[in-house]
C-alpha cells in the first residue's frame, strides 16, 4: 500500500481555483514544450476516458468477471432491501397499512414501478450515460457540468450545479452512516425469528460485526473482493428460492404487475398510499451506488448483472413476500425470514450478515471516493489517502474519514437499537439524494446534451413527480428521525462551502503576495547570484511566483543553477493520460535554468511532485539521438521543441522548497466570524503537505508567508 494525501490547501500551495478544476485547456500561455494537444471531441470518445490510475488504456476484461465483481461491489445496497423494506411498510404508522388483499397489491405495485422507473429507466438507462469520462456520481456529475458550462453557460447555472453537487455529497455522507447500521441491524434481528438465540445479542452482534468491518478498512477491498461477487450470486439465487415458492402457492399475487393497482391504491387510501411510499422508498436504495460506482466496472456490467440476475431476484422476492402475507397476515411482522422453514432462519441470518456487510463496504468505499473528488474539487481541505492497490486506483483509504463514519454508525446502533427505528432517517437521505442527481442530470440533458424542451419536461413531470412524492412522505417523518441526515447533510454543506469561500480569498490575497512569475524572472532571479544544486519548487499557480522562492531570493539573495517549478493542474476528469500529462514552459528565457512544469492529474490520481519531475525528465530532458540509437551522437537543432535542455538534471539530487501560507486570526470582515473560526480549524486539521506530494523528508526546506483572517 502506498500512501499520499489528496486536496490542496493554504498551509502548502493554494487550493485549486475551482474553475481550474475543471479542463481549461486555454491556458494564456502555451508551455513551450508541450506533446500536441489530443483532439477532445464528444465527451464519450474524450482521450482520458477509460483510462487506469498510471494514464494508460484500461485493458478490457471479460464480461462475465465485471458482471461478478459488480454483484459484489455495485449491489450491496439495494439487494439487502428486501431485508427490511417491506416490513417497514407494513409496520410504520402503528400497522397503517393493512394486510389486506388491496393494501399487498397495491404496495408490491408501487414496489415493482419504481425500481422500473427510477432504478431501471432513470438511473440504467439515462443518468448512466451523463459519464465523467467513465465515472459516476454526483460529484462527477457536477465536475462534468462544470467543464462542459464553462466559458459557455451562465454563473447562475454553474453555482446551481455546485450547490446541488456539494448538498448530495453531504446527503450520501449521511447515507454512508445509516447504511451500515440499518442493514446490520436487520440482519441480526432475523435472530428473532428462530427461537433458538436470545434477542439480546442483536446490538451487541451487530456493534462486533461493525467494528470489525471498519477496523479491516486499512487493509483495502482488494484482498476479500474476490469473496465478494459469489457470495451476492448466492445472496440472490436464494432470494429467489425463497420467493418462487409462495408466488406459485398464490399466483394471485402477479396482478399487481399491472400499475392499475398502484394507481388504485394511491386513489382510494391516499393516506395510507401517501405513509406507505414513505417506506416503499427503501426499495430503491442504492440507486446512486449504481452510479457513483460505474467508473470501477462500466454501465454495461452493472447493467447485465441488474437485467439477467438482480431486478428478477429482487421482484420475485418482494412478490414472494407478498404472496406470503397474504396467505398468512401475521408474517408482517418479519416477512423475509418468514419465507423459508424455521430450521432454515438461522443460517439465512448468517448469509444475511454477509450481504449486509457487502453492502455496508460499498457505501463505505463509496464515501473515501466522494471525499477525494471533494478534495480534488476544492470542497474539502487535505486528507491524508491510502492506496491500498497497486493496480486499481479507486481502491483507496482515507483514515478520518474511517473513524468519523465508525463513530457515526456505532452510534446509531445503540442509540437506535432497531432497523425500523432508522428507516425515517434512511428514506429521507435516499430521496433526498436522488432528487439532486436527477435535477443535476436535468441541466446536463438540457444545457449540454442539447435535449429538447418537452423531453427534459417529460422526465421531470414522470420521475421527478414520483421522487417528489416519495421525498414528500419521507418529509412528514422528520420527527421520527428524518431529521438525522439533514443535520449531517448541513453541517457538512456548510463546512465544504465554508472551505471554498474562504480558500477563495485567500487564494487572492496569496496571488497578490507572490506576484507575476514573468516579472520576477526578469528582474530579481536575474540579480540573484548563482549556486549548485538543483531547487525544485511545487507551486499551485503557474502565473505567480512560489512563495518559497521569492522569500529565498529577497532574503538569501542566491538562486540555485537549476530551478524547477512544478504545478500539478487537477482536471475535471477521474484520469489522465501519461502522453498528456507534462507541460513544460521555459518562461521566455530556455537558457536561464528556470524552468516551469505542469503536470496534469485527475481527481483519481495520485501527487507525487519527484514522480512528475521524474516523468518530465525522462521524456523532454534527453536531446534526440541519432537514429535513435543509445549512445549516439545529439542531434537536436537549435530551435528543437522536443526536449528542454534546462531539464536536462538528476532528479535524485533535487532540493524540495515548499512554500507555505500560514493563517493567524483576526479581525477581517471578509467572512463572519464563526466562519473565519471554522475555516482556521480545517485548515489546520488538514493532511501534511509533504505527504500531500510525496517530498522526501531529509530533502525538503519548508519556507513562507502568513495572512490573517
Amino acid at each position: 500500500m502506498s500512501e499520499h494525501t489528496s486536496g490542496d490547501s493554504l498551509r502548502g500551495e493554494p487550493p485549486a481555483d475551482p474553475s481550474a478544476t475543471a479542463d481549461d485547456s486555454s491556458d494564456p500561455a502555451e508551455p513551450s514544450f508541450a506533446p500536441r494537444p489530443r483532439d477532445h471531441g464528444d465527451d464519450h470518445d474524450h482521450p482520458h476516458r477509460n483510462l487506469d490510475h498510471s494514464g494508460t488504456e484500461r485493458r478490457p476484461k471479460p464480461l462475465p468477471l465485471l458482471v461478478l465483481g459488480a454483484l459484489g461491489v455495485v449491489f450491496g445496497d439495494i439487494g439487502t432491501s428486501p431485508l427490511y423494506a417491506l416490513q417497514t411498510v407494513f409496520s410504520t404508522h402503528h400497522n397503517a397499512v393493512a394486510p389486506t388483499e388491496a393494501d399487498v397489491l397495491g404496495v408490491v405495485s408501487v414496489v415493482l414501478w419504481c425500481l422500473i422507473l427510477i432504478v431501471t429507466v432513470t438511473y440504467l438507462g439515462l443518468i448512466m450515460k451523463a459519464d465523467n469520462q467513465g465515472e459516476g456520481g454526483i460529484l462527477a456529475l457536477t465536475a462534468l457540468i462544470g467543464r462542459k458550462l464553462t466559458g459557455r453557460g451562465s454563473g447562475r447555472e454553474l453555482k446551481v450545479a455546485l450547490v446541488l453537487g456539494v448538498v448530495g455529497a453531504a446527503l450520501f455522507y449521511g447515507d454512508s452512516v445509516i447504511t451500515p447500521a440499518i442493514s446490520v441491524l436487520s440482519a441480526f434481528e432475523g435472530i428473532e425469528t428462530t427461537g433458538s438465540v436470545s434477542n439480546a445479542v442483536i446490538v451487541p452482534g451487530a456493534v462486533v460485526v461493525l467494528t470489525c468491518l471498519f477496523a479491516v478498512q486499512r487493509w483495502g477491498t482488494g484482498r476479500i473482493g474476490g469473496t465478494f461477487g459469489p457470495i451476492m450470486v448466492t445472496w440472490f439465487v436464494v432470494l429467489i428460492a425463497m420467493g418462487l415458492p409462495q408466488i406459485v402457492a398464490n399466483p394471485s399475487i402477479l396482478r399487481a404487475i399491472s400499475p392499475h393497482y398502484a394507481l388504485a391504491f394511491v386513489v382510494d387510501r391516499p393516506v395510507v398510499a401517501f405513509i406507505a411510499l414513505g417506506a416503499v422508498v427503501l426499495t430503491i436504495t442504492g440507486a446512486e451506488a449504481l452510479y457513483a460506482d460505474m467508473g470501477h466496472f462500466g454501465r454495461r456490467p452493472i447493467l447485465v448483472a441488474w437485467a439477467a440476475l438482480v431486478l428478477p431476484a429482487l421482484v420475485i422476492n418482494y412478490f414472494g413476500q407478498g404472496a406470503l402475507i397474504l396467505a398468512d397476515p401475521t408474517a408482517i411482522v418479519n416477512p423475509f425470514f418468514s419465507l423459508v422453514p424455521e430450521a432454515l432462519r438461522l443460517p439465512l441470518v448468517g448469509l444475511a450478515a454477509a450481504a449486509t456487510v457487502i453492502a455496508s463496504q460499498a457505501v463505505i468505499s463509496g464515501a473515501f471516493s466522494v471525499s477525494r473528488q471533494a478534495t480534488r474539487l476544492s470542497l474539502l481541505p487535505r486528507l491524508k489517502v491510502t492506496q491500498t492497490d497497486r493496480e486499481q486506483g479507486g481502491q483507496i483509504y482515507i483514515g478520518l474519514i474511517n473513524l468519523i463514519l465508525f463513530a457515526g454508525v456505532l452510534a446509531l446502533v445503540l442509540v437506535f437499537r432497531r432497523s425500523e427505528a432508522l428507516a425515517a432517517a434512511y428514506g429521507l437521505a435516499v430521496t433526498a439524494t436522488i432528487i439532486l442527481v436527477l435535477a443535476l442530470f436535468l441541466l446536463y440533458a438540457l444545457k449540454i446534451r442539447r435535449w429538447p424542451l418537452w423531453r427534459v419536461l417529460l422526465l421531470a413531470v414522470v420521475v421527478g413527480g414520483l421522487e417528489l412524492v416519495l421525498l414528500a412522505a419521507n418529509v412528514v417523518k422528520i420527527p421520527a428521525g428524518g431529521w438525522l441526515p439533514l443535520v449531517i447533510a448541513a453541517a457538512l454543506t456548510c463546512i465544504m462551502l465554508t472551505w471554498k469561500r474562504g480558500s477563495r480569498i485567500m487564494f487572492g490575497r496569496r496571488r497578490e503576495m507572490e506576484g507575476p512569475i514573468h516579472e520576477f524572472v526578469t528582474g530579481p532571479a536575474r540579480q540573484a547570484r548563482r549556486v549548485p544544486g538543483l531547487a525544485v519548487y511545487p507551486h499551485g499557480d503557474p502565473t505567480t511566483v512560489p512563495l518559497a522562492l521569492r522569500t529565498n531570493v529577497a532574503m538569501n539573495q542566491v538562486l540555485h543553477e537549476h530551478v524547477v517549478i512544478v504545478t500539478m493542474k487537477h482536471l475535471g476528469v477521474p484520469h489522465v493520460h501519461r502522453d498528456d500529462r507534462v507541460h513544460v514552459d521555459d518562461l521566455g528565457d530556455p537558457s536561464d535554468g528556470i524552468v516551469h512544469v505542469t503536470y496534469l492529474v485527475g481527481f483519481h490520481d495520485s501527487q507525487d511532485v519527484p514522480a512528475a519531475l521524474r516523468t518530465a525528465v525522462e521524456e523532454l530532458g534527453a536531446p534526440h539521438r541519432a537514429g535513435g540509437a543509445a549512445g549516439a551522437e545529439a542531434v537536436c537543432a537549435p530551435d528543437c521543441t522536443a526536449h528542454c535542455p534546462e531539464l536536462i538534471v538528476d532528479p535524485e539530487q533535487a532540493v524540495y522548497f515548499l512554500s507555505v501560507f500560514r493563517i493567524e486570526p483576526g479581525s477581517d470582515d471578509a467572512m463572519p466570524r464563526w466562519q473565519r473560526v471554522l475555516f482556521r480549524q480545517l485548515e489546520k486539521a488538514s493532511a501534511n503537505r509533504t505527504q500531500v506530494l510525496h517530498l522526501p523528508p531529509a530533502r525538503t526546506v519548508v519556507m513562507g508567508a502568513e495572512s490573517v483572517l
